[in-house]
């Protein structure tokens, strides 16, 4: 049977994504790639294949000369993939668009992935938080982009849990927990026993061999005071 011209094969539609944002503060190529790998080997598994923008608006000054496919080339040999630029000057998005980039406004844009939606079972609340009841799994990805997300039990090693505000988990954290992951610099991460790989709000991140010892295994909570990443106890 031939299939029904009538019937659309593709659709676009806007959506709200996930995407991590790179900010570029100096044209120094060599001051980029040296920062960029120190700050690559503390979590190298957190950026591979991630899809990252590229925020030229601090360099955007004609006296800036960035390179731009040398950076573009950076990135990919770390695994990162980057898609697009934004806060450029006309020179930087011509540049830009001959390397194959695409080309953003000034806005704050994050990056998702897809997950099993029947495992763990997340139930919407009324104020657009997700509450969820079962262990979040190794390799699971778990996204609230509208509110808290409140995980009664553990968070496994290699698992990732995402939130528009606010991360509650009443359990062990052993994985990534990124709060406040459209730009919420007022979001915190709290937790029962803190033994995660990585925590982040609204971009800072820590890893777990930077956590202070006497938290390990320990309540915790994590928030931002004058954009440094804070872990106190809870």
């Amino acid at each position: 049977m031939s299939p029904n011209l009538y019937s659309p094969a593709l659709e676009f539609k806007g959506n709200l994504l996930t995407l991590m944002v790179l900010h570029l503060f100096d044209s120094d190529s060599q001051r980029i790639a040296e920062q960029l790998a120190e700050k690559i080997s503390k979590a190298p598994g957190f950026f591979q294949h991630a899809p990252v923008v590229i925020d030229l608006q601090a360099v955007q000054d004609e006296n800036s000369e960035v390179d731009l496919p040398e950076l573009v080339k950076l990135l990919r040999n770390y695994g990162l993939i980057p898609v697009a630029v934004r806060g450029a000057n006309p020179q930087q998005r011509e540049m830009a668009l001959s390397t194959n980039l695409g080309l953003l406004t000034d806005t704050k844009s994050v990056r998702t992935r897809s997950y099993p939606e029947s495992e763990p079972v997340a139930v919407a609340l009324p104020s657009n938080s997700k509450i969820v009841t079962q262990p979040v799994r190794s390799g699971q990805q778990l996204v609230a982009l509208q509110g808290d997300l409140i995980v009664l039990s553990t968070v496994s090693h290699g698992a990732e849990i995402l939130a528009h505000r606010h991360i509650h988990v009443y359990g062990a954290l052993r994985g990534r927990a990124l709060a406040g992951v459209n730009g919420d610099g007022e979001a915190r991460i709290f937790c029962q026993q803190l033994e995660a790989e990585l925590v982040s709000v609204a971009g800072q991140y820590q890893v777990n061999e930077d956590f202070p010892d006497n938290l390990r295994g320990n309540p915790a909570q994590i928030f931002l005071e004058e954009e440094l990443l804070k872990i106190e106890p809870l």
